[in-house]
């Protein structure tokens, strides 16, 4: 039986437009792409333009106000008291992914996160992590670090000074773990370059 060529035209472009996806995904991780290649939308509109911490360390960490694991935004919180003087930032990246935990919009989980957790670390507009509709700086990570990409809201990604990626951590570990401090300590004490 023949297929009919509209039919046929529609598989062809599905698979190239999934061919395209993968092999995009598979660019940006073997380009030698660096975190600084990416912005983010700002949950007031523009971008966020990760050039802007260039040669400081970024711990990247998809959240959600509705999650049992909120109360790691005040872990966060207490990561970028410590820490920002010295160099470190941390990104909140809302994500809608798990659950839809994440029921907020743009600045109301702003507000939510400094109401409830006392957040003044940068935060952007609510954004996608999970593959395969990721974030290009979510597809670039998950290149980088196979198998360590988000299970769960709260997975934190430590970029180093250099823009590489350091390390990832599951949603179980806590923003005040000693091997989190430890790893942010550790690029903190290498020289900007």
């Amino acid at each position: 039986m023949t297929m009919p060529r509209r039919q046929a035209l529609l598989l062809l472009g599905t698979a190239m437009a999934g061919l395209s996806r993968a092999g995009s995904a598979w660019a940006v991780g073997a380009s030698g792409a660096k975190a600084t290649a990416f912005a983010f939308d700002k949950p007031a509109g523009g971008t966020l333009p990760l050039t802007e911490f260039a040669g400081k360390p970024i711990l990247v960490v998809n959240t959600a106000t509705a999650c049992g694991y909120a109360g790691q935004l005040t872990g966060l919180q207490a990561l970028w008291t410590r820490f920002q003087d010295r160099g470190l930032t941390v990104l909140g990246v809302p994500s809608p992914d798990f659950g839809n935990q994440e029921p907020l919009d743009g600045a109301a989980i702003v507000e939510a996160a400094r109401k409830n957790h006392g957040v003044t670390f940068p935060m952007t507009a609510k954004t996608r992590v999970r593959m395969p509709n990721a974030h290009p700086f979510y597809q670039w990570a998950a290149a980088e670090k196979p198998g360590e990409t988000p299970r769960w809201n709260f997975h934190k990604y430590l970029v180093a000074r250099d823009g590489t990626l350091a390390a990832a951590f599951a949603t179980q570990v806590e923003p005040t773990d000693p091997r989190v401090i430890s790893a942010i300590a550790a690029e903190l004490d290498k020289a900007a370059g």
